[in-house]
C-alpha cells in the first residue's frame, strides 16, 4: 500500500462530491489504509449557468480543468460521469477504472400530486431541460410540450419544480439515487423507457481516469473496475468517436451485454430534430477494443442521411 496519501480531482457540485466519495468509501474498503484527500475543481461547465450547454459548444465544459489537473499532478486520479468525457481524451490520461453501471435510464419527475407520465402532462406542459437529445425525444413524443432550459444542480432543479416554475423536469436516475435523495422526498417520479428516451452515451457510469503509466494508483484503483461495464461503456463510447459527437450533437447510445453478446442501440437526429436515424445491431464480444469497434461500426452506419 502506498505510504503517501492519493489525492482524487472532482467537481465541487452535491452529486459530483456525492458520487466521488461513494467511490472512495469502496475504495478505502478494497484497500485498507489508503489515504485519499479531495481536491475541488471548478470547471467551466459549472461556471456556465445561464445558457444550455449545447448553445456553448464543445464536450468536455466538466471535465478539462480536472484533466489538467492530472497532467499537471496535482492530483492522482478523477473521478467523472463518463457522459461528460469527450470522445477522445488528451495525451497521457488513461481510464483506468470503470465501476459497475447504476440506473442508466432517464427520470421524469412532476408537481406534487400530479402523476409522473409524460402521456399525463396537460398541453402546453412546461418541462424544464438543458439536454438537447432529451428535448429533441421529448417533442417527438409530445411536439405540444413546452421544453425549455433548464440549468443548475439537482437540488435547484427540484426546487424549481415544486416552487411551480416547471410543470415537469428530467433528469438522470443514476444522479437522482447517487444523491441519496430518499424517495419519499421526492416529488412525483417515473424512469422512461428506452423506447420513449434512449439514454446518453455513457449514461450511469463513471469514468476514473489517471495518468497512463502510473501503475501504482492503476493497482490500487483495480478492485473496482466491473468488466461488463467498461464493454457497454467502450461500445456507446465507439459510436461516440465515430460521429465525432459533443453536446451540440443530438446522439444516444445504450448497450447491454448478456454472455459476450453486445447488443447496442443508437439514435441521431439534426439539431432540430429532422432526419431521424435509428440502428439497433448485435455482436459476439471479447474485450474492450472489440467492443469500441463494434460501436464504431454501428455509429458509422448512422452517418448516412435518411433519403
Amino acid at each position: 500500500m502506498t505510504k503517501r496519501p492519493l489525492v482524487v480531482a472532482t467537481r465541487r457540485s452535491a452529486l459530483a462530491l456525492a458520487q466521488c466519495r461513494a467511490f472512495l468509501r469502496a475504495l478505502v474498503a478494497a484497500n485498507p489504509g489508503l489515504v485519499v484527500e479531495e481536491l475541488h475543481v471548478v470547471t467551466t461547465g459549472d461556471r456556465i449557468q445561464d445558457r444550455p450547454l449545447y448553445e456553448v459548444g464543445g464536450k468536455g465544459l466538466f471535465v478539462r480543468e480536472i484533466e489538467e489537473a492530472l497532467l499537471e499532478k496535482r492530483a492522482d486520479f478523477a473521478v467523472h460521469s463518463m457522459k461528460d468525457l469527450p470522445a477522445h481524451q488528451p495525451p497521457g490520461l488513461e481510464l483506468v477504472c470503470v465501476p459497475e453501471r447504476a440506473d442508466p435510464r432517464d427520470t421524469l419527475l412532476v408537481q406534487p400530486g400530479k402523476i409522473a407520465s409524460i402521456d399525463a402532462l396537460p398541453k402546453g406542459a412546461k418541462v424544464g431541460s438543458s439536454s438537447l437529445r432529451r428535448r429533441l425525444m421529448l417533442l417527438a413524443k409530445r411536439p405540444d410540450l413546452d421544453v425549455v432550459p433548464l440549468r443548475g444542480n439537482i437540488d435547484t432543479r427540484l426546487r424549481k419544480l415544486t416552487a411551480g416554475e416547471y410543470d415537469a423536469i428530467i433528469l438522470a436516475a443514476a444522479g437522482l439515487a447517487r444523491l441519496g435523495v430518499p424517495v419519499g422526498e421526492l416529488p412525483p417520479h417515473a424512469p422512461l423507457a428506452f423506447d420513449v428516451m434512449l439514454p446518453a452515451v455513457a449514461q450511469g457510469i463513471l469514468a476514473v481516469e489517471a495518468r497512463g503509466g502510473d501503475e501504482e494508483v492503476a493497482r490500487i484503483l483495480s478492485p473496482l473496475e466491473h468488466g461488463p461495464s467498461r464493454l457497454v461503456a467502450s461500445a456507446e463510447r465507439g459510436v461516440l468517436r465515430a460521429l465525432g459527437a459533443d453536446c451540440t450533437v443530438p446522439l444516444a447510445a445504450h448497450a447491454t451485454l448478456h454472455d459476450y453478446e453486445l447488443s447496442l442501440e443508437a439514435w441521431l437526429s439534426e439539431t432540430d430534430g429532422s432526419n431521424v436515424r435509428t440502428r439497433t445491431d448485435r455482436a459476439r464480444i471479447t474485450d474492450a477494443n472489440s467492443a469500441e469497434a463494434f460501436g464504431d461500426r454501428v455509429g458509422q452506419a448512422l452517418k448516412s442521411p435518411v433519403k
